[in-house]
């Protein structure tokens, strides 16, 4: 007699950061990994590491990337340098696991702002949501370029005659 099938491993997922000042943007891929949605602003306190620790455990994270702001021209600045100190601090207190990634994140602020005012987003709740959507925003260049770079990877397929 046999009993239930064994639970599905659920796919692992990537996980974007949009670190600022006071808040984090946190954002996920789809299990695919094609699609980024905005899942979280968490507070950058003492408390921000346990609460992204949380939502790696429970969307099965894989890799997080981590917006790296840099001026128009690529340069890092002082931003730059805090995300990455930020970053650091964060993999010690998650351990080797996720693999943590930096991406550009130039503009992204701009865009997110952009695409909330074109769906009637009023501004009290935009301020709430910005830095999601900016995260979502850094994931879904990530997760594009990544496919991009897959396909061009793969050999053309041969013509039959």
């Amino acid at each position: 007699m046999s009993g239930p099938p064994p639970p599905r491993a659920r796919p692992a997922r990537a996980m974007a950061l949009d670190v600022g000042g006071r808040r984090i943007g946190v954002a996920v891929a789809d299990e695919s990994g094609t699609i980024a949605t905005p899942i979280a602003t968490v507070l950058r306190d003492r408390g921000d590491h346990a609460d992204i620790a949380r939502l790696v455990v429970a969307w099965n994270i894989d890799r997080l990337i981590v917006g790296l702001p840099t001026g128009l021209s690529g340069r890092e600045g002082p931003q730059a340098a805090d995300v990455r100190a930020y970053a650091d601090r964060l993999a010690a207190a998650l351990g080797p696991y996720p693999a943590i990634e930096f991406w550009d994140e130039r503009l992204t602020t701009a865009i997110a702002e952009r695409a909330l005012i074109a769906s009637g987003t009023r501004r009290a709740e935009r301020k709430a949501r910005i830095d999601a959507v900016a995260a979502a925003v850094i994931l879904q260049s990530y997760l594009d370029t990544a496919r991009h770079r897959r396909d061009r990877a793969r050999p053309a397929p041969t013509p039959e005659y």
